[in-house]
């Protein structure tokens, strides 16, 4: 099952929020993200607030969902007036699970028209839904792009067949050109997930990954290194011995070779796992994470953040939608982050982008590590003495050590 959500204040009925979140928000972008928990089967690897239909059991609709969430929406637009939240136009919308795609296209534009409805889309938002290749048609990408949907992220995950058969990952390697072929003619931008370190992968299926999916000519790709979760199918089969454990040396030999293979296909990173064509071609929405924007997130079990307040939803899907039949807030906590707080947020995520972290914004123990991090190549030089902080190797436990050096004791 999902992992748990942390804890927090009480959150209020009304979702109000303090007015420390009111402060500088006009300077802010403003996002949505749009969670849709339902999934056909749960890969053995996933750890995503998602259930199937048995999961779910009786008294939550998939058929009902969009509904809710209209709820949710009007909720939002009225709590952020209430608590002297400027209203702001959408920079981007991001539709995530699960797999959103399993809910009819009509409903997801009905989402992204109440979305507009309450907030206005900025003229050149940005707006995503991820999609199992398994999961759409020509008629329902139409449908997609026609309510104002731009873009879409495949989970790809792998091109080799006995790979995808130890993620439990329902497709055939055959569907995903197909399925970009027709989200192209859509006129929608396509990109595509990667997942290395699979148990029984070896470096020359992760090169079979790498370059299929540059042949069907992606926007965008991202590459994620497998993380085994406590709880998960797979973790459970590792345990067992019933598949090798993942290795930090395997996955770093894997990551280089993504970074070489993915540049010389025309990528440039911009994120530790992110390679996209052109600068206009990167994952906007998860930029305005990195970089601190302002956030509603709507579904169960999703997070939001407004001006130093995070608040979470309900996992589940019945009392998230019982909550807002209710005319109450589904939020189940909150906490309003300190200054200490945002720092180190601050730092753990922009250190990890192409852009780096502003060495002015370093605490003095924070300026006196870049030294050390200089002379142990972890960090460009040229960078650092040009007032920013910015990878040399990238990879998600280089960026990890980096982060651990830079932050106070």
């Amino acid at each position: 099952m999902p992992s748990a959500l942390p804890l927090g204040l009480p959150a209020p009925e009304d979702g109000v929020l303090p007015p420390s979140a009111a402060e500088g928000a006009s300077d802010r972008a403003f996002c949505l993200y749009v969670h849709i928990p339902f999934c056909a089967v749960r890969c053995g690897y996933c750890d995503f607030n998602t259930y199937t239909a048995t999961e779910l059991g009786g008294g939550a609709s998939q058929d009902a969902y969009a509904g809710s969430v209209l709820a949710e929406l009007a909720l939002g637009a009225q709590a952020l007036e209430a608590s002297g939240v400027p209203s702001r136009p959408l920079s981007t919308v991001f539709f995530g699970g699960g797999t959103p795609t399993l809910l009819p296209a009509e409903d997801l534009a009905a989402i992204l028209r109440a979305a507009r409805d309450q907030w206005s889309l900025a003229p050149d938002a940005e707006v995503t839904t991820e999609a199992n290749p398994d999961s759409v048609t020509p008629e329902s990408l139409r449908v997609l792009r026609d309510a104002g949907f731009t873009r879409i992220s495949f989970g790809m995950q792998s091109a080799v067949p006995h790979v995808l058969a130890v993620l439990d990952r329902t497709h055939s390697p055959e569907r995903v050109p197909q399925a970009v072929q027709w989200a192209r003619e859509a006129g929608l931008k396509v990109s595509l997930d990667l997942i290395y370190g699979t148990p029984g992968e070896s470096l020359e299926d992760w090169r079979t990954s790498l370059t299929t999916a540059l042949s069907y000519g992606p926007d965008h790709i991202s590459a994620y290194a497998l993380i085994i979760e406590d709880g998960t199918k797979l973790a459970s089969r590792i345990r067992r011995g019933q598949v090798p454990p993942i290795d930090d040396d395997d996955h770093a030999d894997k990551y280089a070779l993504a970074d070489e293979l993915l540049t010389a296909g025309g990528l440039q990173w911009y994120e530790v796992s992110n390679w996209a064509r052109t600068p206009a071609d990167a994952c906007q929405h998860n930029l305005a994470y990195w970089r601190g924007s302002d956030w509603w997130g709507a579904g169960p079990g999703a997070h939001s953040h407004v001006g130093g307040t995070r608040w979470w939803n309900v996992k589940h899907p019945r009392p998230y939608a019982d909550a807002l039949a209710a005319g109450r807030s589904p939020a189940a906590g909150r906490e309003v982050l300190s200054d200490e707080d945002r720092y180190v947020e601050d730092v753990m995520l922009r250190v990890r982008l192409r852009e780096g972290l502003a060495t002015d914004t370093l605490t003095t123990s924070g300026r006196r590590a870049v030294a050390g991090l200089i002379a142990d190549g972890l960090v460009e030089p040229a960078a650092a003495f040009a007032g920013r902080v910015v990878l040399t190797f990238r990879g998600r436990l280089l960026a990890d050590a980096v982060v651990r050096r830079l932050l106070p004791d």
